[in-house]
């Protein structure tokens, strides 16, 4: 709890860093501000000063700066090394230092001179999604899934600071920042997916941005139980990734279209060749999926070895995909190939910035993607996602299905009073579209949907939210499907 005049708590708990418990308190403050507190135990200035010699000790003997650190297991084994050798410095300049108080000490060294600094008690919190830092004259702000954006009592003191945290998290995956080129995207052994910019493109100062890697993938249960969607939504989208329909998840930023991506891929069957492209890596499918997934790469300082997506997406169809998945359409080539793609029997599945159907069909149809309106309709789904700024709730906004001469049809869309999606009309295009390939009737295709909610609610009560477990459940749905059509 936190003890400041007219503020009020919200919430407390502790997040362990290493064997070392820190307590993390929200509140508001007397001026409306939300606040995030961690509770960090006081170092003095004496103990910095000795801290700071046992730095320089160290690095007299290993030079820290020209170490590699691209390879997850090296920077780990430096780690250990680093520790181990400052544990006998501790012991020579603090020799009354109890276990407790070493481990305190040896974790500050490392987080400050080989670490993020208290950057990384922040990603240590698993309720954290975004971890910003803006300049040096600012806090540090992150984006709590419960309660939005916070103020945290972290301050990073220099812009050179900020830039030596720019400069090592892009050492460590090969890429650089500098003045010439002053932004920069990479991202974290962990996953976690990190923008830079250096001033004065960000004219207040240096800033790192970080979104964090989901440690958990969500999964269809976690999404119903949230109340982000509903058992017929989602046993719509089943029933269409199912039937190889593709479909399209749009949103703004931070709405959870890559989590939507994620939970419409558990759906696939385990029986089809999956290929993934994405500028970093975010999914996480079911194991038993035939699964490649592929990754951008960004030009060396040269200019030499750029992998781009549209390299990527016209590399898949040489690999005898069945389905293949796209992190982000951004541009009219990538778009081109998919659409192409999908008009030669692929399902693909992918997400766009749009926020709603209406704008996302004006996306599509206007530069810079600039897709014939005529090309649309080998898309049979769109799912749009949205989240509310004031509530930090995430629910799917809409579903509409494409009709043949590129128009939508709105099949469910969010009630706002009644927080839950709604029919608003029947399906014609997917109804026809299903007819034609399965020979499903009207009465066929409302039947599988009851039944997918019934495996939808099982999933739910048991609390099934492993990504594998959930996937587990699917497959055996399948089999149990192919036995019954092959005794037909």
């Amino acid at each position: 709890m936190v003890d400041k005049p007219g503020a009020v708590n919200l919430d407390s708990y502790k997040i362990n860093v290493e064997g070392q418990l820190i307590d993390v308190n929200i509140f508001t403050s007397i001026e409306g501000f939300s606040h995030y507190y961690i509770s960090i135990q006081n170092i003095t200035t004496s103990t910095n000063i000795v801290l700071e010699k046992i730095k320089e000790e160290f690095i007299s003997k290993i030079n820290v700066g020209k170490i590699d650190f691209t390879s997850e297991g090296l920077a780990q084994s430096v780690k250990d090394a680093f520790r181990k050798e400052i544990f006998f410095l501790i012991k020579r300049y603090f020799p009354g230092a109890d276990k407790k108080t070493s481990d305190l000490l040896i974790n500050q060294l490392i987080r400050q001179n080989i670490g993020l600094g208290d950057i990384e008690i922040l990603l240590s919190d698993k309720n954290l999604e975004e971890v910003v830092v803006n300049s040096s004259k600012d806090p540090i702000w992150v984006y709590h899934k419960k309660w939005g954006w916070l103020k945290t009592n972290i301050i990073i003191q220099t812009e050179e600071k900020i830039r030596h945290y720019a400069t090592m998290i892009g050492r460590d995956v090969g890429k650089e920042i500098t003045v010439l080129k002053p932004l920069m995207d990479a991202h974290l052994m962990s996953g976690d997916r990190v923008n830079a910019t250096l001033n004065p493109i960000s004219s207040s100062g240096n800033t790192i941005t970080i979104r964090k890697f989901a440690v958990k993938p969500w999964t269809i249960t976690d999404f119903i139980k949230a109340g982000t969607l509903n058992y017929p939504a989602a046993a719509i989208i089943w029933l269409a990734v199912q039937n190889e329909l593709s479909m399209l998840i749009t949103g703004g930023t931070g709405s959870g279209k890559t989590s939507m991506l994620n939970v419409v891929c558990s759906f696939i069957p385990i029986n089809q060749r999956v290929i993934s492209i994405e500028d970093t890596r975010e999914l996480t499918l079911p194991r038993d999926l035939h699964w490649v997934p592929l990754e951008t790469r960004l030009p060396n300082p040269e200019g030499k070895g750029e992998i781009t997506m549209l390299d990527l997406v016209v590399n898949s169809l040489r690999m005898r995909p069945d389905r293949i998945i796209m992190g982000e359409i951004r541009r009219k080539r990538e778009a081109e190939v998919l659409f192409e793609a999908m008009h030669t029997g692929h399902s693909v599945y992918g997400t766009l910035h749009a926020n709603n159907v209406k704008e996302t069909i004006i996306r599509l149809t206007n530069p810079p993607i600039d897709i014939p309106k005529t090309l649309i309709s080998s898309l049979s789904l769109i799912v749009v996602q949205n989240r509310n700024r004031r509530t930090g709730f995430r629910r799917t906004l809409q579903i509409a299905e494409i009709l043949e001469n590129g128009d939508t049809n709105i099949l469910m869309q969010y009630d706002v009073r009644r927080d839950d999606l709604v029919s608003k009309n029947e399906s014609s295009a997917m109804i026809d579209t299903l007819n034609l390939y399965t020979g499903l009737s009207k009465k066929n295709i409302e039947d599988d949907i009851n039944e997918k909610v019934g495996i939808l609610k099982r999933l739910v009560k048991n609390n099934i939210v492993d990504v594998n477990e959930v996937g587990s459940i699917f497959r055996t749905y399948y089999n149990k499907k192919q036995k019954e059509n092959r005794k037909v």
